[in-house]
């Protein structure tokens, strides 16, 4: 397999979910292992800020990316499809401190790369195949991972609310599940957070129609959901934008419960650090024994 970036730049405008600040979103071609790399454009000295767990800032109601003052919020929809179209190399510059949220799920990303098209490019594209499970606990909130020979995700969610309850969704990443399945699949919040999103400076700019609304007893959206299990659907969807940041392929059977940003990235620094439970395969002998291997230091551990 090759290493694949996108064909031609690429815009979109919109604002975030959180900061509610307008931004647009240019994603250019980039050359081979470099990996995605986010750009805050709008600073006086442009930022880059690599992809990869050493650039996790925050995991608050999202994976926010930092490096120094300079932060991008609200990656994880973006890196999804990133991830599920296969496109390794990518340069996404942002005017503001937020991806926009679009209309809260992956699907506008996808229609965007979809729109740009892919190049393949001369170099290997390397795949993280997980040889032994690696698990986080928390309390009742858990997730591991183990061996497979494809990408897996099983997911469960139980929250004490009459429109949501218990729901579990398994998937095989194939080709096209993605687009089916989960790129669709829209965040959600609950009426009754409001306030205390804002006194916090969250969910600034969400709304109807960026967010599924839901207050004590239904969901407030005329349009209704997209599937009846939207919810589980867009956990899926997050966790999938999580693991991107290893920056390559990941060939594992992901099952999480009652699972979010924290506890994804976790994992995703757990593996980083357990080189011994995984290989990497499709790259000659000598750079797949070496943890740095493709975009900037993509498997180091944090702590």
């Amino acid at each position: 397999m090759a290493q694949h970036t996108i064909a031609e730049k690429i815009s979109c405008t919109g604002r975030g979910l959180h900061s509610g600040a307008l931004a647009q979103l240019t994603l250019h071609p980039a050359r081979a292992d470099s990996g995605v790399v986010f750009v805050r454009s709008d600073l006086p000295h442009p930022v880059e800020i690599p992809a990869c767990p050493d650039s996790v800032a925050s995991v608050e109601r999202a994976t926010t990316l930092g490096r120094g003052d300079a932060a991008i919020g609200t990656v994880e929809h973006l890196l999804s499809a990133l991830y599920a179209l296969g496109i390794d190399n990518v340069r996404a510059e942002v005017d503001g401190p937020e991806v926009p949220v679009m209309d809260g799920s992956a699907a506008p990303f996808v229609r965007l790369l979809q729109r740009a098209g892919t190049l393949a490019q001369r170099a290997p594209r390397p795949c993280l195949r997980i040889r032994k499970p690696i698990e986080v606990r928390r309390g009742a909130h858990r997730i591991r991972v183990e061996p497979s020979r494809y990408l897996r995700i099983q997911y469960a969610l139980d929250y004490p609310h009459p429109a949501i309850g218990r729901q579990q969704l398994a998937l095989l990443l194939d080709s096209g599940c993605f687009e089916r399945e989960l790129a669709g699949a829209r965040t959600f919040g609950f009426l009754h957070e409001v306030e205390a999103l804002h006194r916090a400076g969250l969910a600034q700019g969400g709304s109807l129609q960026n967010t599924v609304v839901l207050d004590g007893e239904r969901v407030l959206n005329a349009d209704g959901l997209r599937w009846p299990d939207e919810f589980v659907r867009h956990k899926a969807l997050d966790l999938l934008g999580d693991l991107a940041l290893l920056g390559v392929p990941v060939r594992g059977r992901f099952v999480a419960e009652r699972g979010g940003h924290a506890l994804h990235q976790a994992l995703v620094r757990k593996i980083a650090a357990t080189p011994s439970a995984w290989s990497l395969e499709g790259v000659p002998e000598a750079r797949a024994a070496a943890p740095a291997f493709a975009s900037p230091a993509p498997l180091r551990a944090t702590a």
